[in-house]
């Protein structure tokens, strides 16, 4: 399997669009011999991270919701809070949400790097 290194530059670009491309280059959507199925997927690196354009109410509405150790209990924050604690896990959970929901996913996202540059 031929695996090549793309990086995508997050300066300026909102933060969905830059999830789109990733997960399809994660996927291998863009390869001519693509099938759902296998994992063709490349290297992606996403750079300037911290120069990232998210729009509209999103920092204050968009909630990240996680399980506690208690029955039935649920922790939140909103993304300004994950921002501040661990920003580059607001792209990481985008991209994650993006790829196919079956077994491939895990080892799809683990070839994915975010830095800031």
């Amino acid at each position: 399997m031929d695996r090549k290194y793309h990086t995508i530059s997050a300066k300026g670009i909102s933060l969905g669009r830059i999830a789109s491309e990733a997960a399809k280059l994660l996927m291998g959507k863009n390869k001519p011999d693509f099938e759902n199925y296998r994992d063709t997927g490349d290297f992606v690196t996403v750079t300037d991270f911290s120069a990232v354009r998210i729009t509209g109410n999103k920092l204050e509405q968009k909630m990240y919701y996680r399980p506690t150790t208690h029955v039935g209990a649920l922790k939140s924050e909103n993304m300004k809070t994950l921002l501040a604690r661990r920003p580059h896990e607001v792209l990481r959970k985008a991209i994650y949400g993006m790829l196919p929901k079956n077994t491939l996913r895990r080892s799809m996202i683990k070839r994915l790097t975010i830095k800031d540059e």
